[in-house]
């Protein structure tokens, strides 16, 4: 990812908690069978989590194959969700006061037939981030797009898909 001069603070301490449970596999599947428990039976993994990317994989088992032996597009669409939602939590994390989150729209385009773990990055932080501080400064709803691009191991693209978030910072109490 380039690195543009900005005033945005990429690093949000509250965001400690979240890289904590998404780096230590077993809080991880805990935390996806409690509040995810499809995500947690189509054995979804966070491979990378930064303040500015994030990187979820699907395999191709039993649990997300299609008929047509390829991973079906909604354990695709669930990782690629993952990928952008997990960076939006990062940057939510421990603010005071708190910002709901909420899927408001998705866009997508399935390219290749996928038969491998897909691996689906998104480098959205940034935007994220400004859209975070946005909120939190004028309380108002915003919306930000995040992208999804899902890969095979060797790079090939399968799926794009494009996640917009809704933030908005709630009243405090």
């Amino acid at each position: 990812m380039n690195m543009k001069s900005s005033a945005i603070e990429l690093e949000n301490p509250g965001g400690a908690q979240i890289l904590k449970l998404a780096t230590r596999p077993f809080l991880f599947r805990m935390f996806l069978f409690r509040s995810l428990p499809l995500a947690g039976f189509a054995n979804l993994k966070i491979n990378e989590l930064n303040p500015e990317k994030a990187v979820c994989s699907v395999p191709f088992t039993w649990m997300t194959k299609n008929p047509f032996r390829s991973v079906y597009f909604a354990a695709l669409t669930m990782a690629a969700e993952m990928s952008t939602g997990i960076l939006a939590n990062y940057h939510i994390a421990g603010r005071k006061p708190s910002v709901s989150m909420l899927v408001h729209g998705v866009e997508g385009n399935f390219t290749k037939k996928s038969t491998e773990r897909i691996y689906f990055t998104c480098e959205n932080g940034e935007d994220i981030a400004r859209a975070v501080k946005e909120t939190m400064e004028t309380g108002e709803g915003v919306l930000v797009k995040a992208e999804s691009v899902g890969r095979t191991k060797d790079g090939t693209e399968v799926a794009r898909l494009i996640y917009t978030w809704s933030f908005k910072r709630r009243s405090s109490k």
